[in-house]
């Protein structure tokens, strides 16, 4: 267990760092969103495009990696939906912000370090195909969920088209695209840009951990609590089971068993907490402070449940 919380420790350590320094003020909340768009617009992409491009077709295709987190991933967002729709009598509305916070990790932000220091040598592998399911399917499924709820007009086919146009332009989703280029097409990059990206790269996994920390001052963390539990058992314990079911069922598909050490980072990836952005695209909903609320508990709880399911997978 010692050697388990010397991957986990670390991380949210840096974590709390971030909290620290913003919540006395040797920095600002502003700074955490400079911060943030940083990680997001520069060094992630950057992360993306470096573990796409210099890897070959063969090694970045794993067509039954994809469909364990992309099969497990949907019926979270099912099961989320509906035990929030019918069991607790909620809201379309509130269901599909529920199930978002429930189906969506932090991969890049949370992910990320923790694959780095426990897989080094898949870490940003897996971060392409998570980033993959999530921003081409899910993110823009949820949104057209949402979008419906809220009453707007038009097919849900093109609700669905709309986000993930918006989507297209999101730099994750452009860096991960333009390393896939890269190697389909085998290009060697020059020495100064490849040492250039590696810099920017490098700078994301400590800074996206000092951020989520600072993001956390300051959240709301009371009168939501009767909602914020469904959301953190659903995306602490329950995704990563569907994820340990979708293992087990893919061979039966017809596709390959899934090999370690892609086994075990899959049902990490599952069990990461809430995206950061999920404040964010809640508030277009007016569920800002349930997000923030949710991404706090995740956050803290999942020291606890990821430290437990490290400690389960490399037993």
């Amino acid at each position: 267990m010692l050697e388990v919380f010397s991957v986990t420790g670390p991380i949210y350590i840096t974590i709390a760092i971030g909290y620290i320094a913003t919540r006395f003020g040797l920095f600002e909340a502003s700074d955490m969103r400079t911060l943030g768009k940083y990680v997001l617009y520069l060094a992630l992409p950057m992360l993306l495009f470096r573990a796409l491009s210099q890897k070959s077709v063969t090694e970045i295709a794993n067509p039954a990696y994809i469909a364990v987190y992309l099969g497990a991933t949907l019926a979270m967002v099912v099961i989320g939906y509906l035990v929030t729709r019918k069991l607790f009598g909620r809201e379309r509305m509130t269901a599909a912000i529920s199930a978002m916070g429930m189906s969506c990790p932090n991969s890049g932000f949370v992910g990320y370090p923790i694959m780095l220091l426990t897989f080094p040598s898949i870490a940003g592998t897996v971060l392409a195909l998570n980033m993959f399911v999530e921003n081409v399917v899910i993110i823009p499924l949820l949104l057209m969920l949402a979008e419906r709820a809220k009453g707007q007009e038009g097919h849900p086919i093109e609700v669905f088209g709309g986000a993930l146009g918006r989507l297209a332009l999101n730099p994750l989703v452009i860096g991960l695209v333009a390393g896939l280029l890269v190697s389909l097409a085998g290009l060697q990059l020059p020495a100064p840009v490849a040492k250039t990206i590696d810099i920017f790269a490098q700078s994301s996994a400590a800074l996206s951990l000092f951020t989520i920390g600072g993001m956390l001052v300051g959240l709301p963390v009371t009168g939501l609590a009767g909602r914020t539990v469904p959301v953190v058992l659903g995306k602490l314990l329950v995704h990563p089971a569907l994820v340990l079911v979708a293992l087990a069922a893919v061979p039966a598909l017809g596709f390959s068993p899934v090999q370690t050490p892609y086994r075990e980072a899959l049902v990490l990836s599952a069990a990461m907490p809430l995206f950061g952005i999920y404040p964010i695209l809640a508030q277009k909903y007016g569920e800002e402070g349930f997000a923030a609320v949710a991404l706090l508990a995740t956050t803290v709880v999942s020291f606890l449940t990821v430290s437990g399911l490290l400690w389960f997978v490399t037993a």
